[in-house]
């Protein structure tokens, strides 16, 4: 009987119970802006040390991709950057660089692959939401919920309302 119920732990999915972070959370950390490198819209590192590097799932968000589309690694092959990918890479990283603070508010769960979730605040304003803004990303509150995080999450569900046109593609399409 023990044998049949450790059979079945091992083989439930990874996303079956959410993985709690390591690092603090709940509260917003500050940042210095050369530790933090943008590798697309919505995924950035921070170089704490040589040895300590986060990856930080931006929250509330989905760009679209910058190497081929979802569901695709882009190790299976050598798949062309996407327009629509490096135009929200080209705006995290602008918003970055001219941002005078910068800081990251932690989820208290990790994604399935380990990432810390959080969000960034530039110069206090919700990067999710600028990035919303600015006709470069959905909004994923509606499908992920709010990872604990519920008053920053409402400011992303808003941000749609607050731009009139919609966002111009959907995320993993290349336009």
């Amino acid at each position: 009987m023990l044998a049949v119920a450790l059979a079945i732990v091992l083989t439930l999915p990874a996303h079956a119970a959410p993985r709690r972070a390591t690092r603090s959370s709940g509260d917003r950390v500050p940042i210095a802006s050369g530790m933090v490198r943008l590798v697309d819209g919505d995924t950035g590192l921070i170089r704490w040390s040589p040895a300590d590097v986060e990856t930080v799932r931006v929250l509330g968000i989905d760009t679209a991709e910058l190497l081929g589309v979802k569901g695709r690694h882009p190790g299976d092959e050598r798949l062309p950057i996407t327009a629509r990918g490096a135009e929200a890479r080209g705006f995290a990283r602008g918003a970055f660089a001219t941002a005078m603070r910068i800081d990251l508010l932690r989820s208290a769960f990790l994604d399935r692959y380990g990432r810390t979730l959080g969000y960034f605040f530039l110069d206090g304003r919700n990067y999710s939401v600028l990035v919303i803004e600015a006709g470069l990303s959905r909004e994923t509150i509606s499908h992920y919920g709010d990872n604990g995080l519920p008053r920053e999450a409402q400011e992303v569900l808003e941000a749609p309302r607050n731009r009139p046109s919609e966002w111009m593609g959907a995320p993993g399409r290349n336009r």
